[in-house]
């Protein structure tokens, strides 16, 4: 048996997986980061999304413009508080 083929680092999810979860009908890239948590990671996406965008494009037959480009979010942040009031 191979090593597993890692695509998303920060989150430690294999291709595998993400084949698994296309093959079960998650066909869009939205579906795709909420199930696997992809882009969600320090790097935010930029080694694992446009792997996950080319699998998508071969399983469903879209082209990566049809695929697209998922939805820019900040990372969430804790704020204390007191940074809410005034003193």
């Amino acid at each position: 048996m191979s090593d597993p083929i890692i695509v998303c680092r920060c989150e430690d999810v294999t291709l595998q997986e993400v084949r698994e979860w296309i093959s079960r009908g998650y066909t869009s890239l939205e579906d795709l980061r909420r199930i696997l948590r992809l882009g969600m990671g320090p790097c935010q996406g930029r080694t694992c999304i446009p792997i996950v965008q080319r699998e998508l494009a071969r399983m469903t037959g879209k082209s990566i413009d049809e695929i697209g480009s998922p939805t820019g979010r900040p990372p969430a942040v804790g704020v204390e508080l007191g940074a809410f009031t005034s003193d």
